[in-house]
């Protein structure tokens, strides 16, 4: 009798050899073939389904990630266009964690005396969501820009008296900002870069704002994280690269820049810090970068092999999953999620899970309560539904907050309720 977990694997290692039509790099324009890993069909993960959408039909489009053998830059194949990710219904705000905002508040104290900001200094975020952090620079009095295309976002954050242009950004709008003697002595680009599908159009743009000596930062997830620690549900539609500094060397060389600083952090799972400047920039390249990438050389980041064995860490954590759920609602336990964040989309939508093993989830977010969850229907609700049904579990899908939800909702031990954090691996937390 043939091993069900046997066959799984063997479909992997065989969808490792097929090759995407006609994809090129999105660095170095080198053919890309090599699958890091296949997590099936999936949809939008930022959408949301309301009510009256629940007879509709949804779209799904293929997850596949792919790694360049010539760069080392991780990515999708591109199915989606970011005008149909980012529309009008967008609705991740960045305000809904404290965490996030004692993280960007600390940074602009830190950045605005490092880099000596002012009344006369100009600051431009692209991608700046409901205002989050560029409202700390009003609060300094240090002038600002958004730029941010979601409307009800950009709305938010011009309630906070914050500027925004609501324009994607790249050449084109950066072209028009140069004519209107735009020049920014800091650009920010905070969880952006991995959702850019041309890379060159929006780095070019950068490239045309800054000012001479401006610095420019981006903080993203790291992908050494995404592979040691398991974080196969950060990748999503909305996620076009997976990046790691080796290949955002080349990246940057390419557009005529420089990493010249690099910062460890623990957001979203662990995350990096970059510091960049113009190539012929008078600011020099600290120690940091090299580190940083020797790391990621000796994690074995340019070689095939780590990529390799992924896929099976991945099918792994969905099995263990799964045998979890299906045991706890057997038992005649009641199983709840926190939160509605994208990753928690990828990890249900590739387990199967819906509402039969997840009665409800709940969230802070007023744009995602009274909605379901895209492919599993699995409905949202207020926090408080938590308190009024007393489930026995609770899956925490943003599980890099898991430490902050946790302190929220310690109160549900009061019933004898446990919590879950299905990344990297199964943990249940009395």
């Amino acid at each position: 009798m043939s091993n069900p977990a046997g066959s799984t694997t063997e479909r992997q290692k065989r969808s490792m050899h097929d090759k995407p039509t006609s994809m090129r790099c999105r660095c170095c324009g080198a053919e890309v073939t090599h699958l890091v890993v296949d997590l099936g069909l999936s949809p939008l993960c930022e959408s949301l389904v309301h009510a009256d959408q629940l007879d509709q039909p949804e779209t799904f489009y293929p997850l596949r990630v792919y790694v360049c053998d010539q760069c080392w830059l991780v990515q999708l194949h591109d199915h989606v266009s970011g005008v149909e990710i980012f529309d009008d219904k967008y609705a991740y705000a960045s305000s809904m964690s404290s965490t996030w905002l004692a993280h960007c508040e600390s940074f602009v104290e830190e950045i605005s005396s490092r880099l000596d900001l002012n009344a006369n200094s100009f600051v431009v975020e692209v991608a700046s969501n409901d205002g989050y952090l560029l409202k700390n620079f009003v609060q300094r009095g240090v002038p600002c820009l958004g730029i941010e295309p979601a409307s009800l976002l950009a709305a938010a954050a011009e309630a906070k008296g914050i500027p925004v242009r609501r324009d994607y950004f790249g050449r084109r709008l950066a072209a028009v900002l140069s004519k209107e003697g735009i020049r920014a002595d800091l650009m920010i680009g905070n969880n952006v870069l991995a959702h850019v599908p041309d890379l060159h159009d929006f780095l070019g743009g950068f490239k045309q704002t800054l000012a001479m000596n401006g610095t420019i930062t981006f903080e993203f997830p790291h992908l050494l994280n995404l592979i040691q620690k398991n974080q196969f549900d950060t990748i999503y539609q909305e996620h076009y690269c997976y990046l790691s500094v080796i290949a955002l060397q080349r990246v940057f060389a390419i557009n005529d820049l420089r990493i010249y600083d690099v910062e460890t952090l623990p957001t979203h799972g662990g995350s990096l810090r970059i510091y960049v400047c113009h190539t012929q920039s008078q600011i020099s390249t600290e120690l940091s970068v090299s580190r940083l990438i020797d790391h990621e050389r000796t994690a074995g980041l340019d070689t095939l092999a780590i990529y390799d064995s992924f896929a099976q860490s991945v099918c792994e954590t969905k099995w263990k999953l799964l045998e979890f759920l299906i045991a706890a609602r057997r038992a005649g336990k009641r199983v709840a999620g926190y939160g509605a964040p994208g990753k928690g989309n990828t990890l249900l939508n590739y387990c199967g899970i819906r509402e039969d093993l997840v009665e409800f989830t709940v969230d802070r977010n007023p744009m995602k309560q009274g909605t379901f969850l895209v492919g599993s229907r699995i409905p949202v609700y207020e926090p408080d539904v938590i308190d009024r049904e007393r489930p026995d579990y609770i899956l925490i899908l943003p599980w890099n907050l898991r430490d902050e939800i946790i302190e929220q909702l310690k109160h549900v031990r009061d019933w004898g309720a446990q919590f879950v954090v299905p990344i990297p691996h199964l943990e249940i937390i009395p």
